[in-house]
């Protein structure tokens, strides 16, 4: 048994010390769990400096407070422009919302009337025209109320008051959510491409062949490449959380890192077998890396790290049940955005592990069988 675990150790360093001389691969590791992630949290899709054009035609002071109530970091400054500028300014692309206040609207508005505010949006920045337009409804909704409600004199108070408390994010960056989604994605890319290249890499230099003539065991060469890229990706995704997440970014982790550590454990041995399996459905690293592709694209889109799965299709939600990716998604959101412990993530842990062990008896079966 020490000389199995000898074995298994001696082999998962050679492992390491090959990919140390492998630049090229320790750039895609490095850049991964550094820049990867501040550029993905700097891509976060949060609402902010729209371009907003005014038309007021009532020059009133209620159009004015109006005008005043789109601020920024929402709004850039806003822009008066007239109505015949309307059509050439959004062809131009100048402005994604362009407001048109109509002629007596102070007038209709505190004779009890419903004027019609005129909203014109540039639907091609759907990033912006989706949300923004909700934005612009709120304010419009919002000041007018607060404008009558002092110049009329009277007092009015709303029938109930609505106060909304958001929890693990209280001003709604997406960046915090980003940054660590991105993390989990290349904990999987990374994972899958580590395992998979070695065992390729062996084949094509002919050590593969040198490696079974020893003294060691189909199962051994298996576990000594899995627990290596395990310990190698670990190691940098812990680096990249602490440095770039937390230092750097400035995003609070509420959990406890040990539980997440012990969470990558699983998933890491998970996709690590699965790398295995890749490689030996590929005959060369081209192949390998079409396998990943078609892979790892809907492992990553359908976890629920982009889109919450409860808005997929059910038997989409079903089958992702399988997958390791929508497990760790939860493990990481409950534990490092929740703060959640043992007892509520049991469940994932439970899965991951069981789907961990399914993929690597898999592998080592198919392993086996590529090497006879």
């Amino acid at each position: 048994m020490m000389q199995v675990i000898k074995n298994i150790f001696y082999l998962g360093k050679k492992e390491i010390l090959s990919l140390c001389r492998d630049w090229l691969l320790m750039a895609l590791i490095v850049y991964s769990f550094t820049v990867a992630i501040v550029v993905a949290s700097n891509a976060s899709t949060d609402f902010a400096d729209a371009a907003i054009a005014v038309v007021d035609e009532d020059q009133s002071q209620l159009s004015q407070a109006l005008s005043d109530a789109f601020m920024p970091p929402l709004f850039l400054p806003v822009q008066h422009i007239q109505r015949d500028d309307i059509d050439r300014t959004m062809d131009e692309g100048r402005y994604t919302f362009v407001v048109v206040f109509p002629v007596d609207l102070e007038k209709d508005v505190m004779a009890g009337m419903s004027p019609d505010i005129q909203v014109n949006v540039d639907a091609t920045r759907m990033s912006q025209a989706f949300t923004g337009a909700g934005y612009v409804q709120q304010i419009l909704a919002t000041e007018t109320q607060k404008f009558v409600r002092d110049n009329s004199g009277e007092s009015m108070s709303p029938a109930a008051s609505i106060v909304i408390r958001n929890r693990y994010n209280p001003n709604l960056y997406g960046s915090w959510f980003m940054a660590l989604m991105q993390l989990a994605n290349n904990i999987a890319m990374l994972a899958i491409i580590l395992t998979g290249s070695a065992l390729i890499s062996e084949r094509e230099k002919g050590t593969l062949e040198h490696l079974l003539v020893m003294p060691v065991t189909p199962f051994q060469i298996m576990a000594s490449k899995i627990w290596s890229m395990m310990a190698v990706v670990m190691v940098a995704a812990l680096a990249g959380l602490f440095l770039i997440v937390r230092l750097h970014l400035q995003i609070p982790l509420a959990g406890s890192y040990a539980l997440f550590a012990a969470g990558m454990a699983l998933y890491l041995f998970a996709l690590t077998s699965l790398g295995i399996f890749l490689a030996c459905m590929s005959q060369n690293m081209p192949q390998l890396g079409l396998l990943i592709i078609l892979v790892l694209m809907p492992l990553e889109m359908l976890s629920g790290s982009s889109t919450p799965q409860e808005s997929m299709p059910v038997w989409v939600q079903r089958v992702m049940q399988f997958a390791p990716t929508t497990h760790f998604v939860d493990i990481t959101q409950g534990i490092l955005f929740r703060g959640a412990g043992l007892e509520a993530m049991w469940k994932p842990f439970l899965k991951l592990g069981l789907i961990g062990a399914a993929l690597f008896a898999l592998s080592l079966s198919r392993f086996r069988k590529s090497v006879a």
